[in-house]
């Protein structure tokens, strides 16, 4: 990973400002990240804790989070240990990825005690304890780690902290250059050829601390793969970290992925974006990962729910389709009635078939009718006329129920597409709209079930090059709001052709042609289509769409449209100014 030890020293250089900083307020928005409220030396500020399994972290952000309404257990410990607490010290252990946050605090007794937060940053073994540095006991942890889950140290409340186990690896801050080169003879290299820039990064990685897989390759990059030459770029990167003269920069390669560092990365080819502080430079690299991930956590009920709907709706239309293939035999049986009636001269009770001139054919063959030997021939022909009455009444309702299915598995892949792209604060109204569609069971009549529903949303508004409004509902109350409420007659309203998406707003009746085309890209980008080419967009003003009666949430049918081919491009959403406005 990007985050490396000379990464964390870096940020907890910039931690180290918070001495003497007051913690103010404790949230923990999700089962892995903490977020401390400080405030000292007259500014105020939000530090990030995360102990995600993929995305570990430490770093001040500018980030908003949403809030459970019921703080977690270990939350409320934090608070009544930590808040209104003194930052004391920030530490980094050597060059590991491990930090700890010593808080002077006073306890119910109004004794003064210290706390100490220890942020261990070990990929999927991330972890954060609240510690008693006196006796070395755990008060408790965001992860739990028991006996069955490492033989090695448990994490539980009252255990004693013991620390990650060591990996025999030296601080590069500490080491001389007879001492390199010594590591350097005894490492596994051919010693007659040159070794490979692959062998060498991987003896940087395997000898030192706080060396990523990303900073050897960079090392060895600069020292053009040579041996002979790595202890000078080293020892120029660790000199630069004593002194603490950092560059955070990212780069986005030509394939698509990003990293990052706090010293320039020459070995990659792309876009580079520097940063003022490498909290920074973390803030805005984990920004969209961590909010994908946070709502692919919150929304995998849901997304199951609907990809279970759709399956049911589906084999629902097979079934129905093999049911109004049935009636299609219909006119058979009326066919079969008739003939019977016209001939009921010539058969008798008991026989178990009829032999009869077809009159509707111009060949006028025999046909074989199947009879009922307990029924009289007139039976018969009346049992034929109530097959067929019976089927050509069914192929209408099943028509009907075919319609209606193929209807709902519309609903809910607009609904999957809303998830798609939604934020965290847009899942509530999700949920709250599958609830009121009878997807999701109301449960009790506490506060919960009582709450009046948001009726006025909050919306993702951009605007345009031009200086226009363009609202975008990004699920369907936002869409209904959007389309239903906010839009005035003469606004324009943009929808893909056919496809799962957003509805857009235009909120002027006059535009040029750049804010039509940025919008037709907006209701592109948020729809089923992102991922795709020449997408079909309809506008049409606001006027001319209107929402059937008893239709589920965001659907609507218009008229008057035109349609734009446009292809979705995020750089160009991302370029436009956009906010999120409260209704």
């Amino acid at each position: 990973m990007s985050l490396d030890g000379f990464v964390v020293r870096a940020i907890v250089r910039e931690l180290q400002t918070l001495a003497g900083a007051r913690i103010h307020k404790i949230y923990q928005p999700t089962e892995h990240e903490i977020v401390l409220h400080l405030r000292g030396q007259g500014a105020s500020r939000k530090l990030l804790l995360s102990a995600h399994p993929s995305m570990p972290r430490l770093h001040f952000t500018e980030q908003t989070w949403t809030n459970p309404q019921e703080p977690p257990m270990f939350c409320m410990l934090l608070r009544k240990h930590c808040e209104g607490g003194i930052v004391e010290t920030v530490r980094q252990i050597g060059m590991e990825r491990i930090v700890e946050i010593d808080v002077r605090h006073r306890d119910e007794l109004g004794d003064l005690s210290l706390k100490r937060l220890t942020l261990e940053l070990m990929g999927r073994h991330s972890n954060l304890m609240l510690l008693d540095p006196q006796s070395g006991t755990i008060h408790d942890s965001i992860h739990h780690v028991t006996p069955a889950i490492s033989s090695y140290r448990t994490v539980l409340p009252g255990s004693a902290y013991v620390a990650p186990p060591e990996q025999n690896k030296q601080n590069p801050l500490e080491t001389t250059e007879a001492e390199f080169a010594s590591l350097l003879a005894s490492a596994d290299l051919a010693p007659d050829s040159e070794p490979s820039s692959k062998e060498l990064s991987s003896f940087l990685l395997n000898a030192f601390t706080g060396l990523s897989p990303l900073l050897s390759k960079e090392i060895v990059h600069r020292a053009e793969g040579n041996r002979t030459r790595l202890w000078g770029e080293f020892a120029a990167i660790v000199d630069r970290a004593k002194l603490h003269r950092y560059r955070p920069a990212s780069v986005e390669t030509d394939g698509g992925k990003t990293f990052f560092s706090v010293f320039e990365l020459s070995h990659l080819s792309g876009e580079v974006r520097e940063f003022d502080s490498a909290s920074e430079c973390l803030d805005e690299y984990y920004k969209d990962k961590a909010e994908r991930d946070l709502v692919r956590q919150r929304t995998t009920d849901l997304a199951r729910l609907l990809l279970n709907e759709t399956a049911k709706n589906e084999k629902k239309i097979d079934k129905l389709k093999e049911t109004l293939k049935d009636a299609e035999e219909a006119d058979r049986f009326r066919k079969y009635g008739e003939l019977l009636t016209a001939h009921l001269h010539a058969i008798a009770k008991g026989d178990a078939a009829a032999e009869v001139v077809d009159y509707y054919d111009e060949n006028q063959p025999l046909v074989s009718i199947a009879l009922d030997p307990q029924l009289t021939p007139s039976e018969n022909a009346q049992r034929y006329f109530r097959k067929y009455n019976k089927l050509k009444n069914s192929r209408a309702v099943v028509a009907e129920q075919i319609e209606a299915a193929e209807a709902e598995i519309r609903y809910l892949a607009s609904v999957l597409q809303g998830l798609e792209t939604a934020t965290p604060g847009d899942i509530e109204e999700i949920r709250e709209e599958l609830k009121e569609q009878g997807y999701i069971r109301q449960r009790g009549a506490g506060k919960s079930a009582r709450k009046k529903k948001q009726d006025r949303p909050a919306l993702l508004c951009y605007e345009s090059s031009e200086g226009i409004s363009i609202f975008v509902g990004k699920n369907n109350t936002q869409n209904d709001y959007v389309t239903n409420r906010l839009g005035q007659p003469n606004d324009t309203w943009l929808h893909t052709k056919d496809i799962p998406g957003s509805h857009v707003l235009i909120c002027a009746s006059e535009y040029g042609e750049r804010t039509l085309r940025e919008a037709a890209m907006l209701a592109a980008y948020y729809s089923k289509a992102r991922e795709s080419s020449g997408v079909p967009v309809d506008y049409t003003r606001i006027r001319q769409v209107r929402k059937p009666n008893g239709a589920k949430p965001g659907f609507v049918i218009y008229e008057g449209q035109r349609t734009l081919f446009v292809t979705p491009d995020e750089a160009t959403v991302k370029e436009l100014p956009s906010t999120i406005k409260q209704m």
